[in-house]
């Protein structure tokens, strides 16, 4: 009987959870198109299946999908956008996207088909604990980087990371902080529901590692529901104990991100008291070129340059006094070198522009007439970006009646997919002969994004960024497209109210997040959310049906 020992153990093991369904999460999650695709297509490989079960009643999937490209090819025929120079391959790269969102929703299905309950819980209990300890390996990188315990106080390395350091903690998937702050946002309601208090606390607490902002405001409001109308008194106690993670977090650990919070709401409650603390200019005068200065900006240009000169000159000198200073020695008799303090003002702000922020303020400079806000000298606007982009998409449907139907046309105003043709790399590399920028986009969204993104790092937050499905939806799908997501996908999920437990707060969540990203174009967070309702769903349903 003993050598049959580790046969049933190795069995054991194996039907312990779905590894195939852990690997392509894994793999479909990750931040690169090149391993997304090569997931997809194993998946497929092993599991050959193209029955999507389309239909308009009792559909198996979601019709807003074949829906959204329906009206993404009729825009492109009806307004011909085969003869637009460049146009016909971006046109293709977002049908490929929607593509791969009916692939893997139809895989998150048969897995869930096709498994028993407890094996797809003990697969994502899997996942989960793997981007957990890789969220914590970030940390520690960080850490051992840095030299400080607690590097969301750590002003070294111009900043670097500080306020930023949520920044770099990115777990498995290797996308934004704030992806990861939502798989364990989804995590925290998924686990609360599950009842396992080890995974709320730790989910929590890399969630808050994260620095979202957004994803901490969004979690706390849901817990506070969660708190008043349906939780047990055990339940009532792990919420209390996240919230005080949270005040505990933004009071001690990373007080700046408080700060950078209550900034932010000041500026839009109280916006003609708010000074902006950062440089406005778009492009300093001292990066453009002499024959598009005036002969005043070109006096302020070599002043400042010769100002700059011995600014460094001076810190230099004050940085070599710094290390060498008096000669000491260890009980050894060896010299010991101090090593400059990286918390020295000398080292809080660089002079220069950083690469990235520079090439746009080279695009805004080479478009300005284009760009009828972000090329303004100084210009500054308490009003976040967010709002100002949802404003252009009203007033661009209002001129142009014709396209409120069915919109602008994908990549033509506001998706991933038209912010990457630009070839700035913002989402993404493209290929530099085939770039695609569409003049309403250059004018309402990517000048908005420009204004905030091409300044310093404080303009850089969710507030300012235009992205947003909904904004997606309604601008470049029209009003059907809009209405095909409240309906054939929203509505999809919630008619089965009933039916759910912790995918009703799950709901609540993509129906904010939609507020602040292209949430399907990045092939993460809404796979990760279909996955989980559907085996809520299923869970419920075995229920109801053996009472």
């Amino acid at each position: 009987m003993i050598p049959n020992k580790p046969v049933f153990n190795i069995k054991k093991l194996k039907n312990y959870a779905d590894w195939y369904l852990l690997a392509f999460l894994l793999l479909f999650l990750d931040v690169k198109l090149a391993v997304k695709v090569p997931a997809i297509v194993l998946i497929y490989l092993f599991r050959f299946n193209f029955q999507f079960g389309f239909s308009w009643r009792n559909s198996r999937l979601p019709l807003f999908y074949p829906i959204v490209i329906a009206i993404a090819v009729f825009d492109f025929v009806v307004y011909r956008g085969y003869s637009i120079h460049n146009y016909p391959l971006a046109f293709l790269l977002g049908i490929g996207f929607w593509a791969m969102c009916i692939l893997a929703i139809h895989q998150t299905k048969l897995f869930i088909e096709r498994n028993d309950v407890e094996t797809i819980h003990r697969t994502l209990l899997i996942f989960f604990i793997i981007n957990v300890v890789a969220s914590l390996l970030n940390l520690v990188v960080i850490i051992l980087k840095t030299g400080a315990i607690n590097p969301y106080l750590y002003q070294g390395e111009y900043q670097k990371y500080f306020v930023s350091t949520g920044d770099y903690v990115k777990g498995i998937t290797f996308d934004t902080s704030t992806t990861n702050a939502v798989l364990n946002a989804f995590g925290v309601l998924y686990f609360f529901e599950r009842k396992n208090s080890l995974m709320i606390l730790v989910c929590m607490a890399v969630l808050l590692l994260t620095g979202s902002n957004f994803t901490n405001l969004m979690i706390f409001g849901i817990l506070a529901v969660l708190f008043i109308f349906k939780s047990s008194k055990d339940q009532k106690s792990l919420i209390v104990v996240c919230m005080m993670f949270l005040v505990i977090f933004m009071a001690k650990i990373s007080p700046q991100n408080d700060d950078y919070l209550t900034n932010t709401v000041k500026i839009i409650l109280y916006q003609h008291n708010y000074k902006t603390p950062w440089p406005a200019d778009v492009v300093p005068v001292e990066l453009r070129p002499d024959s598009t200065l005036s002969p005043e900006e070109k006096r302020q240009k070599l002043a400042t340059l010769a100002l700059d000169s011995i600014r460094k000159y001076n810190r230099a000198r004050l940085a070599l006094k710094s290390v060498v200073g008096p000669v000491l020695e260890n009980k050894a008799g060896k010299i010991i070198i101090p090593k400059p303090n990286l918390n020295d003002s000398i080292y809080q702000n660089r002079d220069i522009t950083p690469p990235e922020q520079r090439q746009l303020a080279l695009f805004v400079n080479s478009h300005s007439a284009q760009l009828p806000i972000s090329s303004k000298p100084k210009h500054f606007t308490p009003v976040p970006g967010k709002y100002t982009g949802a404003l252009q998409t009203v007033i661009f449907l209002r001129n142009n009646p014709a396209k409120i139907v069915t919109g602008d046309g994908i990549g033509n105003f506001s998706s991933k997919l038209a912010f990457r043709t630009t070839g700035l790399r913002f989402t993404g590399g493209y290929p530099a002969g085939m770039i695609y920028i569409n003049p309403a986009f250059l004018s309402n969204h990517l000048d908005v994004y420009l204004n905030f993104f091409s300044r310093g790092a404080g303009f850089h937050s969710l507030t300012n960024s235009p992205f947003s499905t909904y904004d997606q939806m309604l601008a470049e799908y029209g009003a059907l497209g809009f209405i095909s997501l409240l309906v054939f996908y929203l509505h999809f999920f919630a008619r089965q109210h009933r039916k759910l437990t912790y995918g009703l707060p799950l709901l609540f969540c993509v129906l904010a997040l939609f507020l602040v990203d292209y949430w399907f174009e990045q092939l993460s967070v809404i796979v990760m959310f279909e996955l989980m309702i559907f085996l809520d769903i299923k869970e419920n349903s075995l229920v109801r049906s053996a009472k």
